[in-house]
């Protein structure tokens, strides 16, 4: 009798062990919606107030995005400076290799490219890099940027692939006047051997062609 009561006891235990790990889990998702609804909407006061209430700020969805990712992408200059200033991690990348400076890059948020280089953010990270996000969109002014911070204009994918290749591939001319002004590489290939050239021929991009031939390229 004296056993059945102790693992009795040792049940009743785990049982209000279990609800209140399920209760904590609860509040943590609940406080995460409510941070990240904060920082989509640039609501500065609400999100230091859930910061200092323990809110990691290094937080993640499901994709491994953190909540400066977010911020970034969505162009919110003052929630992304909050959330640096409690130390938020600047060279995070989620479960596909992006950082915020790649999403404010990609999304052409200048203020906040700004703000990120200014921050420590990597310009230079091994495989896709910022300047292929911006190039890729043909946001040439946030592609100065990043080049006048020491983007390498020849870093290339685990593909293969350039900046200058996918400015070409998505016909940004100005783009890829930029990069080939700032010493990017005509006649590099891909994996699959494709040059830029190759790719602006292929697209149907007669302007683009134009001037790579008289950069040198071939094809």
């Amino acid at each position: 009798m004296h056993s059945r009561g102790i693992l009795l006891s040792l049940n009743r235990i785990l049982v209000i062990l279990g609800f209140l790990i399920s209760a904590g889990a609860a509040h943590a998702a609940d406080s995460y919606e409510e941070m990240l609804a904060a920082v989509k909407n640039g609501n500065v006061p609400v999100i230091n107030e859930l910061l200092g209430k323990g809110i990691d700020v290094d937080s993640t969805d499901r994709a491994g995005s953190t909540l400066l990712m977010t911020a970034s992408s969505l162009g919110k200059l003052d929630a992304a400076k909050a959330l640096v200033a409690h130390k938020a991690n600047v060279n995070a990348r989620n479960q596909y290799g992006e950082s915020a400076l790649m999403m404010a890059a990609i999304r052409g948020h200048r203020p906040v490219v700004e703000y990120l280089l200014g921050s420590g953010a990597e310009v230079n990270p091994p495989g896709w890099t910022p300047l292929m996000f911006a190039a890729v969109k043909g946001h040439d002014e946030i592609a100065r940027m990043l080049l006048d911070k020491g983007a390498n204009v020849n870093a290339s994918s685990e593909n293969g692939t350039t900046a200058l290749m996918l400015a070409v591939k998505e016909g940004n001319l100005d783009a890829v006047l930029l990069l080939l002004e700032r010493g990017a590489a005509p006649n590099l290939r891909n994996l699959a051997g494709a040059t830029a050239l190759g790719l602006a021929l292929e697209g149907g991009r007669k302007d683009v062609a134009a001037v790579l031939i008289r950069a040198g390229a071939e094809q």
